[in-house]
């Protein structure tokens, strides 16, 4: 059985930094691409970054440039290191992961249970 264990949440004062990992268990494949989707209360939930297992990189407009995916050494990680935090960043963050295909948009297989930032003004 799969499972996504997020892990790096916590609260942060504006203009800091917070660094999320995501890990899978379970898995004996690899997946294509694995990424971060945020939900705060009464929005829908978003997709922030994504990355495939060739380095390709996607971002949501409110994150680029503050934000930095990437991959682990070890198979089947992923970490969201979010720099200049804002108190709009304050949502759950899941991780996410799909075995097949180049972006997260559709398609995810699984996901983790959520990690949750909070980032006071």
């Amino acid at each position: 059985q799969v499972q996504l264990v997020e892990s790096g949440g916590g609260l942060v004062q504006a203009g800091g930094s917070l660094r999320l990992s995501c890990a899978a268990s379970g898995s004996a494949f690899s997946f294509n691409v694995m990424g971060w989707y945020r939900q705060a209360p009464g929005i829908q939930r978003e997709l922030v970054a994504a990355i495939t297992s060739g380095g390709n990189t996607n971002y949501a407009d409110s994150v680029k440039g503050r934000f930095t995916i990437s991959r682990g050494n070890a198979s089947n990680t992923v970490y969201l290191q979010m720099n200049s935090l804002k108190p709009e960043d304050t949502a759950v963050y899941y991780c996410a992961a799909r075995r097949w295909g180049t972006t997260l948009t559709v398609g995810v297989n699984y996901w983790g249970k959520g990690a949750l930032v909070t980032v006071s003004s």
